[in-house]
Parts: structure tokens; sequence; C-alpha cells
């Protein structure tokens, strides 16, 4: 029977890591969304393992950071461990930079932990319609909105909501994505896979080498929580239905282990490498997981769909506040398809960059002999952490005015710069506030003479002033009066390197990034 229709700004679709910061980001916004996850609680599983430095700066915004932080594992498990199997010794290790310790290009630092662990934060970050249990079934678009028959498996209920956007967070295989004829580009299923929790007393082999992952020839095993739980991820053998799940771990581990394993769940699933054709339809827009899917090697996906979220909340805020043109929605596909092409080829040279040091280690054994106490990599630190394609972001698009600088060529390095379309630099305005302290839900222009530019109306957007210091206006590339205006999700959208070339030049600016022909007042529609 169905219940009254219900009517929200934004309607999210998917109760994951991706759907619940598009929640949190939006609420801070102060706009009305609802968000409908068709399992009946959150997932059990562990799932994805790594919190990047970046995702973890957007975490600090919400506020969310010192919690995830107490929650997670110590920076010392930021690191990555190779072994015949988990009882040997190390034949190869690195380090995961930005996790294992501080960076001096971020005022906060990564975690290994738990999606599990995480997504219970995020829940109750805010208080924000979410309805478990709830299944998206049809959506219709029309001219003004977007109708969705929702179904409540609890109740046996059928709802209508009509909302004026979408967001698809629904995952790798998303209902959504399908519905709307939206063809992926990649490699697809790369092969299916099974995750095993289970307890055991692994300490004498762990303890004293901790590691937030351990590469052994018999799968791969991930400690789950700083107070126990394992976890064991290997290819799923053809009758997993008999399988002796216990067995298998136990040799994993070691022949002649004597280790009593406690097996609690199983889960199979399909290792997924795609990038949607498409982002937007109409008024429905794909996020996270439904967006792009890509390897867990390097720990990218999850991490690059709270970037999504963080790219997208914006812009959905100004659509629906009234000082942003529809059209700026446009801009979030041109900017974070080819971050998710470049994340995707990442991730596919990380597996294959770890195959290398497996297969060099098969072959030392094979030739017999002592083997080497150490395997070298194939890759440098600095490669595999990948810095530059989780902080150094470029983004061109309409809501970027570029300013006749070179973009930057991407890479897996990280080199700070004040470019239209960069992440703001970290830097640090007193000894306890970065540059990045002075994003929230407005626009910042950061200056060294904010008084000059105080003079300049912004209304009707939302816009913070603040003063930069002066010994910081070279690596921003400004001179004294010049100015960054950087975006709610701290990106630079325009930069004058001197003083403003008219009394309208931010608001030119604004108008010009947000696509507001005509501003209208906050609220209106």
């Amino acid at each position: 029977m169905p219940v009254a229709n219900a009517e929200t700004d934004v309607l999210i679709v998917g109760g994951g890591p991706v759907g619940l910061t598009a929640r949190a980001l939006l609420a801070r916004w102060g706009v009305r969304a609802l968000l409908v996850e068709k399992h009946r609680e959150l997932s059990p599983f562990p799932r994805s393992r790594l919190v990047n430095v970046r995702s973890m700066e957007i975490f600090r915004q919400l506020g969310l950071a010192a919690r995830i932080t107490a929650d997670a594992f110590a920076p010392e498990y930021g690191r990555v461990r190779f072994r015949d199997t988990l009882r040997d010794r190390d034949f190869a290790t690195a380090a995961m930079v930005g996790v294992n310790a501080p960076v001096p290009e971020s005022p906060v630092i990564g975690v290994v932990t738990s999606q599990d662990r995480l997504e219970p934060t995020l829940l109750a970050a805010v208080d924000a319609p979410m309805r478990f249990g709830v299944e998206l079934v049809d959506l219709v678009e029309e001219a003004e909105g977007v109708v969705a028959l929702l179904v409540d498996h609890r109740r046996g209920e059928e709802a209508r909501v009509r909302a004026r956007q979408v967001v698809a967070a629904d995952g790798a295989s998303s209902t959504i994505r399908q519905r709307l004829g939206i063809d992926t580009t990649g490699p697809g299923a790369i092969g299916g896979f099974t995750t095993v929790v289970f307890d055991a007393d692994l300490d004498r082999w762990c303890a004293r080498r901790p590691a937030g992952v351990y590469f052994t020839a018999h799968g791969t095993f991930l400690p789950l929580y700083p107070e126990g739980g394992w976890a064991w991820l290997a290819p799923t053998p053809e009758d997993a239905g008999r399988a002796d799940w216990p067995g298998l771990v136990s040799r994993a581990l070691g022949a002649d282990s004597d280790v009593p394993v406690d097996v609690l769940r199983v889960q199979h699933w399909v290792m997924n490498g795609f990038v949607a054709e498409r982002f937007r339809h109409g008024r429905i827009l794909l996020a996270g997981d439904a967006a792009h899917a890509v390897p867990i090697i390097g720990g990218l996906g999850m991490n690059a769909g709270v970037a999504d979220a963080h790219n997208l909340c914006w812009k959905l805020a100004g659509v629906v506040q009234g000082w942003a043109e529809p059209s700026l929605l446009e801009t979030y596909e041109a900017e974070r398809q080819p971050v998710a092409q470049q994340t995707l080829h990442q991730a596919v040279a990380n597996t294959r960059l770890l195959l290398q040091v497996q297969n060099r280690r098969r072959e030392q054994l094979r030739a017999g002999g002592a083997a080497p106490a150490q395997v070298e990599l194939p890759w440098s630190e600095q490669y595999f952490a990948q810095l530059g394609l989780v902080l150094g972001v470029t983004y061109r698009s309409d809501a970027v005015l570029t300013d006749g600088s070179a973009p930057p060529e991407p890479g897996t390095d990280y080199v700070p710069t004040a470019e239209p379309g960069r992440r703001l630099p970290h830097l640090r305005l007193t000894r306890d506030r970065s540059t990045l302290d002075t994003l929230g839900e407005w626009f910042t222009l950061l200056t060294p003479d904010p008084a000059r530019w105080e003079q300049q109306a912004a209304a009707p957007w939302p816009l913070h002033i603040e003063a930069l210091p002066v010994e910081h206006t070279d690596l921003c590339g400004l001179r004294p009066h010049g100015a960054l205006l950087v975006r709610p999700d701290g990106h630079i959208g325009a930069r004058w390197r001197d003083r403003p070339p008219s009394d309208a030049a931010l608001q030119r600016a604004l108008t010009a990034i947000t696509r507001s022909t005509a501003p209208r007042q906050p609220g209106t529609r």
C-alpha cells in the first residue's frame, strides 16, 4: 500500500561511505537530503581499509578527523609487508606515505581503518534523514525534478519521493546507472574474490612487525581493528559453497600452523575496473563506485568516491540555494571523470607492481639455494603512495578560470602550487591553523591585502576573506595586492597575481564559476 508522497531537495541512493559523506556535506550546507539504503543496516564487512590524507582533510572539515583517528590503527600500521606465508619473515616492505607518518604537504595524516568502523562515524555525523531497508525500484525525470519509487522492505510499503536532484551512490552494480543505460569503459570484472573475517591470535608473527596489509603467496591478511580481528582475502575457489574456510585460512597461515581459526563471516565479491561513460543524466549524478570502480591495490577507490562527493555537494547546494545555475553541475563530470580514469590507470599499475614483487620471489625460490632476505621493490615509495594523484589533482572546467599558467603534468609526485584548478596548498597561518582551515560552506578569498578586496561586493555568494601572510605569497604566485579565490571544495577557482583589474573582478569571477548570468537571491528557485 503506497504511503504519502514526500519531497526533498536531494535524494541520495546508497548508504556506503560516499553516500554518507554526501549526506553530511549537504547537511552542513543546509540542504534537505534523504538517503535510502536497500540493506537493513550498515555493512558488517571491513571492505575498504585506507582513508588517505585527502579524505582525512575532507573529514577534518566535517569535524570528524579526530574521531576517525581515535578508532583507527596507530601510524606504524601504515605499511605493507610481503611474506611467503604469514608466519615467515618479510621479503619486502614499503610504507604508505601520508599514513605511516605525517607529510609536510598536509595538516592531517591518513589512517588504516576498516569501512565498518568508518561508516558509523559518518552516519552519526549529522542529524539528517536516512532510511534503511528502502530500495529504489524506479525513477522518472520530469521538468522540475525526479520522481523515485521506493519500496520499504521492512513495512512492505511503497512511497514516491520527488527530488530536485538525485545522487546515485549505489555501488559498482548500480541499479540507477543500469536503468539510465549508461555504459562503462575499462577491463570490467577482473575476478571473483572472497573475504573471510576471522578471529585468531597472530601476535607471535605480527605484533613486532605491524602492517595494514600482509601480502602472501596464499592470500592477503588484514588486521581489522586495534583491539583484534582479522580478514583473509583470496580468489574465490570453484566450489565455494563447500569450502572449508577455517582449513583454508590455517593453510594460508603456514604449514603446521597450530593457531585456532574462528571464522565469523564470509563474503564473496567481484573486483571491478571501469569508468562510466557519463557521470550525469539530467538531474541524476553518479558518484563513487557507481561512476568508477577500481582494483583495491593502493586503496584508491573509496577515497576517490569521497572526493566525488566533495566536488559535487557544493555545486548541488549552489543550485538548490539559488546562487548557482543548474548548468554548474555539468562541471562535475568534466572534473571528476578524468580523475577517475587516472585512478583506474594507477590502480591497475599498482596491481601489476604487486604481482612483480611476488613473481620475483617465486623465481628466487625456483632457483633453489638460499633466497635473499629482501626482494628489491619495482617502485619508489613516492610512486606507490601516489601523493600526486591524492593531493595533486588538477581540475579543468568552466568552474575554473585559468590565468595563462601551464597546468602541471599529472604524476605520482606531488609539488604544491596555487595554479587555478589545483587543491589549495597547505600553508601555516598560525601554529595551529592551516590555509585549509579557512575553507567551509563558502568561497574563500586569500589575499595579503584584505582591505582592497573587501570593497568588492560578493552577494549573493557565500564568501569569506582571509589574510594571507606575506611569506606565502611567492609559493602562491601572488604579489602584494593579489588574491586566490578558492572554491568550497578547496580547489582554486581563480587567481589574480596582483591588484584586481576592476572593482567588479571578484563578482565577475564568481558569476563565471557558478554560471550565474543573473544571480538570484539565496533560497529562490
